[in-house]
Order: C-alpha cells, then structure tokens, then sequence
C-alpha cells in the first residue's frame, strides 16, 4: 500500500478506536462502583393484595400498657412493632411477652428517632444498622423492615435500608393515633392498608379502634414481614 493510503488507513482505525477506548475509560471503574453499590430497598405505604388483610403497625414503645399487650395476644394480632431501642431497653420484657406469646415481630425505627434525611451515609448507618444489632442482641431476631422516623427518608437511606438488612422501607396508609385530645378520624380500610400507631398512653383504645374498623371491613390483621417481598 502506498505510503499515502497507509496513513489515511491507520488515520480511520485510530478514529474507530479512539471513542472505544475512551468509553472503557469511563465506564469501566463507574460500572464496577455501580456492581458495588447496593440496590435500593422499595418503599411500601400500602400493599397490593386480594387477601381480605390489613397491616397494623406499632411505633417508638416508650409507654408500656399491659392492656394493650393482653389484647395483642387475646387476639392473636400480628402487628409489626417499629421499636427504639431505648424503649424497649428499661422494661424488654414487656415486649419479650409480646415476641415469645403471639404473633408479633419487631422491626427498625432507628436508634435515637433522627430525621434520616439530615444526616449523611455514616450517620444514617450508624442510626439503622445500630438499632438491628441491638434488636438482634435483645431479641435474636432482626429487623426485616425499616420504618424513617417521620415517615422522612432519602436515596441515601433506601441504600441504608439494604446494607443493614431490611427488605423495605415501611411507611403507612393511615394514622389512627390518638395525640393528647386530638383523635383522627376513623378511616373505611380497604386491604392492603397500613395502619400506623404508637405506643402511647392511648394505645388501647387506638388499637381497639384500628381493629374495629378493620373487623367492619371484613379484614384480618396479618404480619406485613410475611407481605412484603424480597426484593
């Protein structure tokens, strides 16, 4: 080949070449950051079911009423109980009662009840991860499912959610939880909602309302852990 064409040749390979190589350069190392990166958890605020079923969930544990821990068990209710490890730290065996009795699970709701969304990756791994270590010390079960304090998260957290072990972020569909003398109103549930309420002094009669509304729906409480799948 003359000499003329042979560099007009090599010319045209290094113009092929030179956008690859370039892509490689870029993409390699971000590909290999991505693989490394864990997926984010989904967030469920309701469940799409045909099962005649409804969720309730019970969040911080700071008052510890025996007559809504002997209604949980008389009747059976599977509710998902987002503790701090605080709560549960001076009187464990309130909930111990409700673990080893009924039907019960408790899941995360962080160590200190941040708003995740102001802290950065280490905070928020030291807040999720923390309170599972704790709950798998106290219970020997950890938590499958995380509840943002608030109902506030970020992408930070649903990643944060994954590396310490939850399958979802939890949310809720209604809150019926009484707060000093403001009660909210008593939603028609449909199945697949998710009930939130808390642990405070009025606890028993929210919980006798929630079961209430769900009895007039024809709908049984079952455990959201078993709903929401591995993702």
């Amino acid at each position: 080949m003359p000499r003329p064409r042979l560099r007009r040749a090599l010319r045209r390979t290094l113009a092929v070449l030179a956008p690859v190589a370039l892509l490689g350069a870029l993409t390699g190392p971000a590909q290999a950051d991505q693989a490394a990166w864990p997926e984010p958890v989904p967030v469920v605020n309701h469940v799409e079911t045909t099962d005649p079923v409804v969720f309730l969930t019970i969040d911080d544990g700071w008052y510890h009423d025996p007559a809504a821990a002997k209604l949980l068990l008389d009747r059976r209710v599977p509710a998902s109980l987002f503790l701090l490890p605080g709560a549960y730290a001076y009187d464990s065996g309130y909930f111990h009662t409700l673990l080893d009795q009924g039907p019960s699970r408790v899941e995360n709701h962080t160590v200190d009840h941040p708003d995740l969304t102001a802290l950065d990756a280490a905070g928020q791994k030291a807040q999720v991860c923390g309170a599972r270590e704790a709950q798998l010390a106290e219970f020997g079960d950890g938590a499958r499912l995380l509840r943002p304090p608030y109902g506030t998260y970020d992408a930070t957290t649903l990643t944060t959610a994954r590396v310490c072990g939850a399958k979802a972020v939890v949310t809720w569909t209604y809150d019926m939880t009484t707060w000093g003398q403001w009660t909210p109103p008593t939603p028609e549930l449909k199945a697949g909602d998710i009930v939130l309420l808390h642990f405070n002094e009025t606890i028993e009669q929210d919980l006798k309302r929630a079961l209430a509304a769900a009895d007039a729906a024809g709908l049984r409480p079952a455990p959201l852990r078993d709903y929401v799948p591995e993702s």
